[in-house]
């Protein structure tokens, strides 16, 4: 998405006003927030043989970063030739190494990359979507064009090389579904109360249509997570939320493990008649719901995807644009009843921004990889690591 001259500076008032309200002592100007933060470009739009980089994923495996994304091919479109690439940083994300291809399905679509680090093993495990190159989404959700299928690889050493991907859509897409998509983003290993050693991933999908309908409306989409007790290399259906009222249409979802050891769900609000963008809900162990999600009324954004994660210490950061209907302004929100209410906590940047995926690296740093640019959030992927210490809330 672009801007014109005019349309970005009144995001930019838009978003100096939000953010001065909710943090007097900061400001924020068209570049990256001044900070001790430290920044670097991971993907930039055009070079290492890809046209554009988006839907960013990061896990943190023994003091290295690794970074998932989609290289799609030709142009921004969400199909396509679409391959899913990585990098892997040593140094907190100061640098990057080299490029390398985690997963081609040739000249098809392959993407939604959504990882978690398995405990018992060390593994990075990678769950991902593919489908055909001409295969639009509303073509998927109508029955047009065949549904979308699901894969797993893993990694052994830190995301250094990569797994075969393995198919799992008969265990994980019941059937009828159409359009399917895990994450994207990150998953969560449960590490308290029952279930322990638990892979949760959250993910979305679409039903078919009734009576005149054609399937590709927003009130099909519906959430899911998936759970794996065999440290990811079998993986089951759990919990869902599929009603076509129209209010509330979870589209792509992220999760994370409150210290009660309750699973927390935020997800997208995908044109739901509810003037939100964001619902949220909550599982004991990614089985079932605690009851169906809700509008999450706190958290003002545009129609986008975004991040979730627990710091140590128990509170709740969420990552994702600032401003109300344009892609722009990424800013980190602070929870600290378990995601019941939320504040603005840091502004990243004023300028165009879109998905986001946060990991925590330590206890005094996060880091974030978010897509942004000057003009269009699809120019860069870029990688910001934070002290929680900047942090409001």
């Amino acid at each position: 998405m672009g801007f014109s001259d005019q349309m970005r500076t009144v995001i930019m008032r838009s978003l100096s006003a939000s953010v001065l309200v909710a943090a007097p002592l900061i400001t924020v100007t068209g570049e990256t927030r001044s900070s001790t933060a430290i920044t670097s470009v991971v993907w930039q739009a055009g070079v290492g043989g890809y046209d554009t980089y988006r839907i960013p994923s990061i896990v943190y495996s023994n003091g290295v970063l690794v970074a998932l994304a989609e290289g799609r091919h030709t142009s921004a479109a969400d199909s396509g030739n679409i391959d899913i690439v990585a990098k892997r940083s040593t140094d907190g994300g100061a640098t990057w190494g080299a490029q390398s291809v985690v997963t081609s399905q040739g000249a098809d679509t392959a993407g939604n990359p959504t990882a978690v680090v398995d405990p018992a093993s060390g593994d990075i495990v990678l769950l991902s979507c593919r489908n055909a190159a001409a295969s639009t989404e509303a073509q998927i959700m109508q029955g047009k064009a065949a549904a979308r299928r699901v894969y797993v690889q893993r990694s052994t050493n830190d995301g250094a090389s990569w797994s075969a991907p393995v198919e799992i859509t008969d265990d994980v897409r019941p059937t009828g579904w159409r359009w399917y998509a895990t994450g994207p983003g990150h998953g969560v290993a449960k590490t308290k109360g029952t279930n322990v050693g638990r892979l949760v991933i959250p993910a979305n999908h679409s039903k078919p249509p009734t009576g005149t309908d054609l399937g590709s409306e927003a009130k099909y989409y519906g959430g899911h997570l998936l759970y794996s007790d065999d440290g990811g290399h079998t993986w089951s259906v759990g919990a869902q939320s599929s009603n076509p009222n129209g209010g509330l249409n979870e589209n792509e979802s992220t999760i994370t493990e409150l210290a009660d050891s309750r699973l927390y769900v935020n997800a997208r609000n995908q044109n739901g008649s509810l003037p939100i963008s964001r619902v949220d809900g909550y599982s004991a162990n990614g089985q079932t719901l605690e009851k169906p999600y809700r509008p999450q009324a706190t958290i003002t954004s545009p129609i986008v995807e975004g991040s979730v994660i627990a710091l140590t210490d128990g509170r709740l950061l969420y990552s994702g644009p600032v401003h109300p209907t344009e892609r722009a302004g990424m800013t980190i929100r602070v929870s600290d009843d378990n995601g019941r209410t939320w504040t603005i906590g840091y502004p990243v940047s004023g300028l165009p921004a879109a998905y986001s995926d946060l990991v925590q690296m330590d206890d005094a740093t996060i880091g974030l990889l978010y897509e942004t640019g000057d003009w269009n959030a699809n120019a860069t992927v870029t990688f910001a690591r934070i002290p929680l210490a900047e942090i409001e809330g």
